[in-house]
């Protein structure tokens, strides 16, 4: 595998676009894609200059899941040996969920297995209409274990009821429908223009504020409203409006003025 497998690049106003870069096989993951993919989110998600995340791929497909190749070795692993693939898989995916900036996934072709999943794993995802779907895992005898907990809290439960033990194909409209995908788009330059469009809002808003916001969501999300959490979500307002950030935005909107990080 070449380095240029997946490529980072950083545009001057702090967006890092990711590129899967394996067109030849569909963007198809083999171990050392995952670990690289796994290395790049880790360290866009620890540079204080970075904005935004960008997921993209080249080719006709955004990610046909696991590569051929791959499988064929995994074939002989033993269960050990699977374990250990299967949790550097995870943790590449949870390193791209704990991105303490917007992510965008931005959809082009079809995504199927570990692709689907990191879709789900994004913030946001655009799609282009034509795209395909489909989680296949059943038809080999195995199950969709580890990208499970990102596709189940962007499509639900029930929708994944039926794809996971299915494995049928289905369409962007059906992506959408179940929330895997936000929007839809006709083709990749109206792509483009979708990314450009978030990008700009992204770069209206406070990173801090953005970072915390993510994390507020995994504190909330299923969560009986109770006392705690009455208290840990005051608790956090208060503490956010005695941040720089918070004071300057709060400033910024009674002076008229955009507050310090709004590039727009």
């Amino acid at each position: 595998m070449s380095e240029e497998s997946a490529v980072l690049h950083f545009s001057t106003d702090g967006i890092a676009t990711i590129t899967l870069d394996r067109p030849d096989v569909h963007n198809a993951f083999d171990e050392e894609l995952i670990e690289r993919l796994g290395d790049m989110f880790e360290d866009v998600g620890h540079q204080d200059g970075v904005r935004a995340v960008v997921i993209a791929a080249s080719g006709k497909s955004f990610c046909a899941g696991a590569d051929l190749n791959w499988m064929k070795r995994a074939a002989h692993f033993l269960e050990e040996d699977n374990r250990e693939d299967a949790v550097t898989l995870g943790r590449m995916l949870k390193n791209l969920r704990d991105i303490p900036k917007p992510t965008i996934a931005l959809v082009q072709g079809p995504a199927y297995g570990g692709g689907v999943g990191l879709v789900a794993a994004c913030d946001i995802a655009i799609g282009v209409k034509s795209a395909k779907f489909c989680l296949s895992e059943v038809k080999l005898g195995l199950l969709p274990a580890v990208i499970s907990p990102y596709v189940v809290d962007a499509m639900g439960a029930r929708a994944c009821r039926r794809y996971f033990v299915t494995a049928e194909m289905f369409s962007a409209e059906e992506a959408h429908h179940y929330g895997l995908l936000h929007e839809l788009v006709d083709d990749v330059h109206d792509l483009a223009h979708a990314r450009d469009r978030l990008i700009k809002q992204i770069m209206a808003n406070a990173p801090g504020a953005m970072a915390d916001s993510k994390n507020l969501i995994d504190t909330v999300a299923h969560k009986p409203i109770d006392d705690a959490i009455i208290e840990e979500t005051a608790r956090r307002i208060a503490a956010r409006r005695q941040t720089e950030e918070g004071k300057e935005g709060v400033a910024a909107f009674l002076e008229k003025r955009k507050a310090s990080w709004n590039k727009t």
